[in-house]
């Protein structure tokens, strides 16, 4: 059974989705974790990742090229937003969205693993 992660060669959800998040996220005085620097306020109660709130997004922290071998450069201060979305068929549940992300970046979906 393979075992890579396929976020590791695509990124296509770091440039398909707005990662929005409740700001507190990325203020370290209440424990947050995102770096604020790469935010950007959307309203009162949300932040976004800078460069995923336009026409065509794509994260800020994202490095690489998507569809060939990609990273992302906070992954381990990463929002909730994208530490809840779930490649498809990870732990064998599919995943509409990550099928979406990556059809528009020219990628076909993922396909259920066999065994």
């Amino acid at each position: 059974m393979n075992t890579t992660n396929p976020c590791l060669t695509c990124g296509a959800c770091c440039a398909h989705y707005r990662v929005s998040f409740y700001w507190a996220e990325a203020d370290e005085s209440v424990g947050g974790a995102v770096p604020a620097h790469l935010t950007e306020k959307l309203n009162g109660f949300f932040s976004a990742m800078k460069g995923t709130n336009q026409k065509n997004p794509r994260c800020v922290a994202l490095e690489g090229a998507i569809g060939s071998c990609v990273r992302c450069a906070i992954y381990e201060k990463r929002p909730s937003a994208c530490r809840e979305l779930m490649y498809s068929w990870e732990n064998g549940i599919h995943n509409e969205r990550c099928d979406q992300a990556r059809i528009a970046r020219g990628l076909p979906p993922l396909q259920r693993p066999v065994g």
